[in-house]
């Protein structure tokens, strides 16, 4: 399977609490609802495209704990996401949980890049991180993503968690796929190609 890493972002690359006030208040962050004035339904097709990509979803601890709360209280029939996410198997990287609550879940104890690689070496088609971002932090780093879909609002924060900010060397990516929506949200889709290449400026001349 592939690794596949979506993440919503402002344009200063403050990743924390994209749906609501109190999605994530950790560290005093006051300022969390900023992607939710910007969603429309061009958004909102493209994540259920996305969505439907998945054989299963990866999850840090954190996040697979808010999901598991708040994904199975959504009954809606016309919700165009509850369903497949509640359905799909869910496998949480966590060395404190013993088990998961919110079925299929697998929990995945012991060194995180060991136990993805082997999900990763397995038939199929997306493992998708949602959120959890210093796993999906940690596992680009570690070279085991190999898709990484942001979406851009167009808001500046100044304050908050930011993205990809852990230690390792430099990612190579590839713009796959790129999208405005009506609303303003940039949507970004890269591959990933190994440790990223650096380079000198020689002029003009370096670019004919």
């Amino acid at each position: 399977m592939k690794i596949s890493l979506t993440e919503f972002v402002t344009l200063d690359g403050v990743c924390q609490g994209p749906g609501s006030p109190d999605e994530d208040t950790s560290d005093g962050f006051t300022a969390g609802g900023w992607l939710v004035p910007h969603m429309d339904a061009t958004f909102v097709q493209r994540a259920s495209d996305w969505l439907d990509l998945a054989d299963g979803l990866l999850l840090g601890r954190r996040t697979y704990q808010a999901f598991a709360r708040d994904w199975p209280a959504i009954t809606d029939p016309a919700d165009p996401f509850a369903e497949r996410m509640n359905t799909l198997p869910k496998y949480v990287v966590s060395n404190t949980l013993t088990e998961g609550t919110w079925h299929p879940t697998t929990v995945l104890r012991g060194d995180p890049a060991r136990a993805v690689a082997e999900l990763r070496a397995r038939p199929g088609r997306e493992l998708q991180i949602h959120g959890s971002a210093r796993l999906g932090d940690a596992l680009l780093a570690a070279g085991l993503v190999d898709t990484l879909r942001l979406v851009v609002a167009p808001t500046v924060l100044r304050t908050g968690r930011r993205l990809l900010t852990g230690p390792g060397a430099p990612s190579g990516l590839r713009l796959a796929h790129h999208e405005a929506t009506p609303n303003g949200l940039l949507l970004l889709e890269y591959e990933t190609t190994g440790q990223a290449p650096l380079g000198t400026y020689e002029g003009v001349a370096a670019f004919t």
